[in-house]
């Protein structure tokens, strides 16, 4: 038996995908953040309709409105959040660690916060029956800045050195630490991830590859999950237009600048073929989550990318992946 004629995965989402305002009928983002932290409960009534409307099963939470205290809220207890989520069939799968929302891996002196904060999510996941959490490492800085900051092996030694005190603390919870390709971030070219993923112990240190995001930085998010099968806890799907080609700003405004380059899945560049393929040779295979980042009619969405993703499975791979990538290259 073949990896893709494996038993079918079950389908998650992120909890972005219900952050555009016109789904929820509002006017702008802040609008929707500020309704949603009044009222929890019917934010997240209304996402777990839609997952199971969509038949996505698996959820992974992230930064407010959509994260693990906005659930507490809604629901008083993890316990009882899932519950709410099992009777529509749904469960969560990871939560996200976004930068904002989290202390700083930049600082020195703050080990003991980054270590208690890991372990106050890792608790929660371990309550719904989740098994991942996802991590980034720092942003990079605007090129040109003075003074430069480079991403050398110094820097990922200390980086490696936090990861491994992190995911040997939450490992004591079942949940394993798995870091995400970020746009822009310090892991995102493909040298980044295969030096991170050197310096740090298999064991302890898992990665979260994303589609979209690899390519965005010029790299082939193919080889990546090949060359790093094994430690592939689970993928972040997600389609690019093109690889970024012009030095962003990196501030607040970051991710918005990334959004022109980003696409519906099957219209953009990424081998979802030959894709689909690597990610049904690692240890995250039994998930797909696919990634979308605030969709007007979310459930039509994750309809159409669970389209691609079936096609995807349906057929091997195509024959010669480089040719693919040189195509693309001249488009």
């Amino acid at each position: 038996m073949t990896p893709l004629d494996s038993p079918a995965p079950r389908f998650a989402t992120d909890v972005i995908t219900f952050y555009h305002p016109d789904f929820w009928g509002l006017d702008c983002a802040d609008t929707l953040r500020d309704w949603a932290r009044e009222h929890p409960r019917p934010f997240w009534e209304r996402v777990m309709d839609a997952l199971a409307e969509a038949g996505v099963t698996g959820l992974e939470l992230t930064f407010a409105p959509g994260d693990i205290d906005s659930a507490l809220r809604a629901f008083g207890s993890a316990a009882s959040f899932r519950r709410e989520l099992a009777a529509r069939g749904l469960s969560v799968v990871s939560a996200f660690v976004a930068g904002s929302d989290a202390p700083d891996w930049r600082q020195g002196g703050n080990l003991p916060e980054i270590v208690a904060d890991a372990e106050r999510r890792a608790a929660f996941l371990s309550e719904v029956g989740a098994e991942v959490l996802v991590a980034g490492l720092p942003m990079r800085t605007t090129f040109g800045t003075r003074p430069p900051f480079f991403v050398d092996a110094a820097y990922m030694t200390r980086m490696a050195d936090i990861a491994h005190v992190v995911g040997e603390a939450v490992s004591g919870y079942a949940v394993k630490l798995a870091f995400h390709t970020e746009s822009s971030s310090t892991l995102w070219y493909e040298r980044d991830i295969d030096l991170f993923m050197a310096l740090t112990d298999p064991r302890y240190v898992w990665l979260c590859p994303d589609s979209c995001h690899i390519a965005l930085g010029g790299g082939d998010p193919v080889a990546v999950a090949r060359r790093h099968s094994r430690r592939i806890a689970l993928a972040h799907w997600k389609d690019a237009v093109k690889p970024i080609d012009v030095e962003l700003t990196i501030d607040e405004t970051v991710f918005a600048q990334q959004q022109p380059y980003m696409t519906e899945m099957g219209t953009g560049i990424v081998d979802w073929k030959a894709w689909a393929d690597a990610m049904s040779r690692t240890p995250g295979a039994d998930i797909v989550l696919v990634e979308l980042d605030e969709a007007a009619d979310p459930i039509a969405a994750l309809r159409a990318g669970r389209a691609v993703v079936e096609e995807a499975r349906a057929w091997p791979p195509a024959d010669d992946h480089t040719a693919h990538i040189e195509r693309q290259g001249q488009a």
